[in-house]
């Protein structure tokens, strides 16, 4: 990692050797990444869900090439992607995003180990997937060989042969809305009830979408990739504009071979 900008009231300092950032070109360490990335301490008594989402986009706005994300990534934007799924309790990622990105179940990493054992946490994340219709193949690894049980959030009203079917496969099915859809206040509830309150989420854009909207978002982690694809790709966040746009503030900006790796927090 060449660059980390600290930002202090909402700036970014113009030289960052006088912000103390030393200027050797030389990657991060992972370590150094997940204090960078560190969930909010929590304060006392029941500790609340923060959720944080973790997205790329093109300079043209473009969260996807070819429906996928993987393209218009880069190495170090994988070393963040990994970081803050070795620091989350839960992952949480739509159906669709699980059948275009090939989801497989979070894997233990020793880098992390003891960080996660020192915070109460188990080997790896959980993956929970939101599903209206739970048409989701069960054959998977991400059912059948996962560290940690997969959990499906669906509707009170999702067709009782799929949940039998998910819970079958080994899956922990769990009731987060009314109708046959999942509300997105509701998961994050649900969630931190299990005693998952450090949660990520990957998207894709319909569910980021949801979740700006119901203004359950505490934090966004952004790379903005230099490429230009044009075209009609998804943004990061889809589906209905929101009446008054959410505010976000930059908590810190990291950078390297012209990749921006920032991280917003709700002001």
């Amino acid at each position: 990692m060449r660059r980390l900008f600290p930002v202090t009231d909402q700036t970014v300092p113009e030289n960052p050797n006088e912000a103390g950032v030393a200027p050797e070109d030389r990657e991060w360490s992972l370590d150094e990444l997940a204090e960078a990335y560190a969930y909010p301490e929590p304060g006392p008594g029941e500790p609340a869900p923060w959720l944080r989402a973790n997205m790329v986009s093109t300079l043209d706005g473009a969260a996807q090439h070819d429906g996928r994300s993987q393209p218009i990534s880069n190495a170090t934007d994988m070393r963040i992607f990994g970081t803050l799924r070795g620091l989350a309790d839960v992952v949480l990622v739509g159906a669709e995003t699980v059948r275009q990105e090939g989801y497989r179940p979070a894997r233990a990493r020793a880098e992390f180990a003891e960080r996660r054992e020192a915070a109460g946490q188990g080997p790896a994340p959980a993956i929970a997937i939101v599903s209206a219709s739970l048409d989701l193949d069960f054959s998977l690894p991400l059912f059948t060989s996962p560290l940690v049980p997969t959990l499906v959030l669906t509707g009170a009203a999702a067709a009782p042969d799929r949940i039998a079917t998910a819970e079958k496969a080994g899956a922990r099915v769990v009731i987060a809305g009314d109708g046959m859809g999942v509300e997105p206040a509701r998961a994050v509830r649900a969630l931190a009830e299990l005693g998952h309150t450090r949660l990520l989420t990957e998207g894709g854009p319909r569910l980021l979408g949801q979740l700006v909207a119901a203004g359950v978002l505490d934090e966004l982690c952004l790379t903005v990739s230099p490429l230009l694809t044009a075209g009609d790709a998804q943004r990061i966040a889809g589906g209905p504009s929101v009446a008054v746009p959410h505010r976000f503030t930059l908590v810190s900006l990291l950078e390297e071979g012209g990749f921006l790796y920032g991280r917003y927090g709700r002001a």
